[in-house]
């Protein structure tokens, strides 16, 4: 089998109950829309998602849990995300082989198999759109702080190599921001400067030059405060080969982040 689509989601809190999208985050839920059925053209076996707030301070965890379920009320934001439940498979056995890919390579990968782990609003807010019906097995991937971005990529590359030689077919799902200089206020854009930046990576995305667009994350990551630093994009950069091209299918503004959803397909 093979990895059939790396997918960069957006997750803004405001989203997570569609009944109360503002209008200016509904190319978001449209995006994610047309990614869930993708997903499920694809016959996906197993998705593994990195979330900018699932955070490991000094190592990289892996959620090798056999099954997820909990009731999530974010910490940051229970005005807007509280009682929601969840309840999702997971991949026990390929969890492994990433913790075990990631120490081989001189990564910190580390396992939780704890059934109590409650996960971030940045794996369910997504989750539910790109996978409602909760039968999708779910590896759930951290970002670790103490990490370089080339270490992220480093890591990125171990769980694309791992993913594609796994025998399923597999998602990988980066969860986060583009520029995240917040300011209050859901309806407020990026800055200009900060628009112009998220607008040259999102082209060197869409024109295959990934090489380009990670060199420039050096930069952009400190200057447009992307979100956890970059991480998760780097990992991103990591899974991706020259083969896969890149889609855009949405874009909205939350408290002045830069928000889009695009998948790479080969």
């Amino acid at each position: 089998m093979s990895l059939e689509m790396v997918l960069l989601a957006a997750h803004v809190p405001s989203i997570c109950h569609e009944a109360k999208v503002p209008d200016f985050q509904t190319e978001l839920v449209k995006g994610l829309r047309l990614m869930k059925d993708t997903i499920r053209e694809k016959q996906t076996d197993v998705i593994v998602l990195m979330s900018c707030h699932f955070p490991g301070t000094f190592v990289h965890y892996v959620d090798a849990t056999p099954r997820h379920t909990g009731v999530l009320t974010a910490v940051e934001c229970p005005d807007l995300i509280s009682d929601v439940p969840y309840d999702y498979p997971g991949d026990e056995a390929l969890a492994l082989e990433l913790v075990k890919a990631g120490k081989q390579a001189g990564i910190p990968a580390v396992e939780v198999n704890e059934p109590t782990h409650m996960w971030d609003y940045g794996t369910v807010v997504p989750l539910r759109y790109l996978v409602p019906n909760q039968d999708i097995p779910i590896i759930s991937l951290s970002v670790c702080w103490a990490s370089s971005l080339e270490e992220s990529y480093q890591w990125g590359i171990q769980i694309g190599n791992v993913l594609r030689q796994s025998g399923k077919r597999a998602v990988f799902i980066s969860s986060g921001a583009l520029s995240h200089n917040l300011v209050r206020g859901r309806h407020n854009k990026p800055s200009l400067s900060e628009q112009a930046m998220d607008n040259q990576f999102i082209e060197y995305l869409m024109k295959g030059q990934y090489g380009v667009a990670r060199e420039m994350l050096n930069q952009y990551a400190k200057i447009a405060g992307v979100e956890s630093g970059g991480r998760h994009l780097a990992a991103l950069f990591g899974v991706l080969t020259p083969e896969q091209r890149a889609e855009f299918w949405g874009y909205g503004q939350s408290s002045g982040s830069a928000n889009a959803i695009i998948s790479f397909v080969s």
